[in-house]
C-alpha cells in the first residue's frame, strides 16, 4: 500500500479509501444490498490487513448504522491514532428550520451524533455532504470552524459541490480566519470525468485532496459488459447515474477489460490505477473480500502513457447526474 498526505494537512492516508456506504442495517436505509455487521467487520479487517487506513462513512448511511459498524470494527481491530476516519453531515432540514435551529446548531448536533455512533472523541475529517442553499455560507464555515476548535474534528472536507463553491468557501475562510476545506469528494471515474473541467485544476493549484466516490461507477468498471451482480441490479441510484450513457461508456469499459486481460490483472486494478494517477485517494466501496483485495493491489500497478491514452480516447462529455444534477444555485447565499 502507498500513502500520501491528505491535501494541506499532516494526515497520511492510504491511496485507497474504504467507502462504507455498503455497511449498515438494510432495514434502516434506502439500500437493500448493504452488509450486516458481521460481514462489514470482515471487510474492514481485511482492508486494515491490506494497509488501508482511511475509512469514509456518513451519518445518512443506513440511519447511522454504517457509522456504528465502522466505529466498532476499527475499535476492535486497530488503534485510534493509526486510522483516519471521515464522516459526513447533510444540510439542515425544513423541520429544523421550523424549530428555529440555526445552521451552526445543526452542524454541532450532527457531529455530536456521529461521534456517538462511531464511539470516538473526534473524527479526522468532517465532510459537508452537499451544498446547503438554505443556510448562509458564513454560518456553515463558522459552524465547522467551531467544531475544529472544539477538537471534535481535525480537518474539514466538502462533497458534491462545484469548483466555484469550493473556491468561494475557502476564500471566505481565509478572510475570516476560519478552517479551510482540505479535501473534496466528488463524482469521478473513468466513464464520468466532468471533474476534470474545473475541479481538478483548482485542487492541483491549491493542494486540495481529491477523494472521489463512485470510483468504479457502481461496479461497471470492475466487470465485463453484460456481466451483472446483485449490486448492479438493485442499486437504483447507480442506474440513474449511468444507464443513460451505457452505450458510449461500454466502449471504455471494453478497453479496461482488454488491458486487464493483457496484464493478467482485474479490471478493478486497471480502473483504480488510472484514477490514482489523477487524485489523492479514490473511495472504493467493498461488499466482498476480493473487492478490497483488488483495490489495494491497484496501488502497485503503473499504467503506461500509451495505456492511459487508450483508456481515455473515447470519453465524451456527460451531463451532470444524481446529487449534482439537483445541486443547482437557486436560493444560494
Amino acid at each position: 500500500m502507498q500513502y500520501v498526505k491528505l491535501g494541506n494537512s499532516d494526515i497520511n492516508v492510504s491511496r485507497i479509501c474504504m467507502g462504507c456506504m455498503g455497511f449498515g442495517d438494510a432495514k434502516n436505509g434506502q439500500h437493500t444490498w448493504t452488509l450486516d455487521e458481521q460481514h462489514s467487520r470482515e471487510i474492514i479487517k481485511k482492508g486494515l490487513e491490506m494497509g488501508v487506513n482511511f475509512f469514509d462513512t456518513a451519518i445518512s448511511y443506513q440511519n447511522g448504522t454504517s457509522e456504528q459498524y465502522v466505529g466498532k470494527a476499527l475499535h476492535d481491530f486497530s488503534k485510534r491514532d493509526e486510522v483516519v476516519i471521515a464522516t459526513k453531515f447533510l444540510p439542515i432540514t425544513q423541520q429544523e428550520i421550523a424549530l428555529g435551529i440555526t445552521g451552526q446548531q445543526h452542524i454541532e448536533n450532527m457531529i455530536n451524533k456521529s461521534l456517538q455512533n462511531i464511539g470516538v472523541d473526534y473524527v479526522d475529517l468532517y465532510i459537508y455532504h452537499m451544498w446547503d442553499y438554505q443556510t448562509p455560507l458564513y454560518d456553515i464555515m463558522e459552524g465547522l470552524d467551531n467544531i475544529v476548535k472544539a477538537g471534535k474534528a481535525r480537518y474539514i472536507g466538502i462533497s458534491n459541490c462545484y469548483a466555484y463553491q469550493l473556491a468561494k468557501a475557502n476564500m471566505l475562510a481565509e478572510k475570516e480566519g476560519f478552517t479551510k476545506f482540505i479535501s473534496v469528494q466528488g463524482h469521478y471515474n473513468m466513464i464520468f470525468r466532468e471533474e476534470e473541467r474545473e475541479m481538478l485544476k483548482l485542487c492541483k493549484e491549491d493542494n486540495i485532496a481529491m477523494t472521489p466516490y463512485s470510483a468504479l461507477a457502481g461496479g461497471r468498471l470492475s466487470r465485463k459488459v453484460g456481466k451483472t451482480s446483485k449490486r448492479l441490479e438493485q442499486d437504483s441510484y447507480a442506474k440513474l447515474k449511468y444507464d443513460a450513457t451505457a452505450e458510449q461508456d461500454n466502449i471504455i469499459i471494453n478497453r479496461v477489460a482488454n488491458i486487464a486481460e493483457k496484464r493478467g490483472v482485474s479490471m478493478t486494478e486497471i480502473s483504480l490505477a488510472w484514477l490514482i494517477t489523477k487524485v489523492t485517494a479514490p473511495i472504493v466501496g467493498a461488499t466482498k473480500l476480493h473487492h478490497i483485495e483488488h483495490a489495494a493491489k491497484a496501488t502497485e500497478l503503473m499504467l503506461s502513457d500509451e495505456e492511459i491514452a487508450y483508456l481515455e480516447e473515447y470519453y465524451v462529455p456527460h451531463n451532470l447526474v444524481g446529487v449534482m444534477a439537483q445541486n443547482t444555485p437557486n436560493t444560494a447565499t
